[in-house]
């Protein structure tokens, strides 16, 4: 990863940390998949968002390696640092599904959004850091039944102790040719291309839960839902609270009103969080 002329190129990797308890998401950019780059990246880690005293990971050989060397840096400082390192079995990726989602809502989009470009490693840390405000900005469920409150609880809330919500502004490049972008333009362009795939999935993805588990989406008056928006800006959830019903001949909600700006939606462009 460089941008400059006959420098060498390198493939670069992404270490993901995802948290049990809260679903926080943190990526590390590393050189290569050896144990000494996946312990550095468990330092970088630890450094930024404090000790975990269980870390669960598969049975890969640099994983292996660095647990080890932890293990042994644990016990020459054992009364101050004490990290537990567990290893799934082989061939059993479900027994760490948080972090597996965690990969696939990173990996599939970031590599459809960088695409053959080449990145400096600053440009790939930012793009990396500014992915996982994203990720750590979703809702996962309602915080207060206040009418007026239309904050929701994100992972950012566990690690800054408020909501990843305000990034910088960002003016739309998207219907300017890549070849006309500079570095800097092309950084924010990669950005706003990763919001605008996974925040679709995701309000996608709430729905289907609900579509396996009830009939119809439960809408009830003044739940918290998620309004789907595709020209909101990075970070920019679109969130409402119901302020009337419009059920059909056969009593079945479809459409409701929100009263964010008074909007009138079909059940299908709406999402009602857990907690309602």
């Amino acid at each position: 990863m460089h941008r400059y002329r006959k420098a060498k190129i390198y493939k670069g990797y992404v270490c993901v940390f995802v948290c049990s308890a809260t679903k926080a998401i943190h990526l590390e950019a590393t050189s290569d998949l050896t144990s000494e780059a996946i312990l550095a990246a468990f330092k970088r880690f630890v450094s930024r968002r404090g000790r975990c005293s269980f870390t669960s990971s598969d049975q890969g050989t640099n994983f292996k390696g660095a647990s080890n060397q932890m293990l042994q840096f644990a016990q020459v400082a054992a009364q101050v640092l004490s990290i537990t390192w567990k290893f799934n079995p082989p061939g059993s990726p479900h027994f760490n599904g948080l972090a597996e989602a965690g990969v696939k809502s990173m990996k599939s989009h970031l590599y459809r959004t960088i695409g053959s470009q080449i990145l400096a490693y600053e440009e790939f840390s930012t793009i990396l850091t500014q992915i996982e405000a994203v990720l750590n900005s979703r809702p996962l469920s309602v915080i207060s039944a206040d009418p007026n409150d239309l904050q929701p609880l994100t992972p950012g809330h566990f690690l800054t102790l408020e909501p990843l919500t305000i990034g910088f502004p960002e003016p739309d490049l998207t219907s300017i040719p890549l070849n006309r972008l500079s570095r800097w333009q092309l950084i924010q362009r990669m950005h706003t291309d990763f919001w605008k795939r996974w925040s679709q999935e995701y309000v996608h993805l709430m729905q289907e839960r609900h579509k396996w588990t009830e009939p119809t989406p439960e809408i009830k008056l003044n739940s918290l839902v998620l309004i789907k928006h595709e020209t909101k800006s990075p970070l920019s959830w679109e969130l409402g609270r119901v302020i009337k019903l419009h059920p059909g001949k056969d009593n079945i909600v479809r459409v409701v009103t929100t009263a964010h700006g008074i909007l009138q939606r079909p059940v299908v462009k709406i999402c009602p969080l857990p907690g309602n």
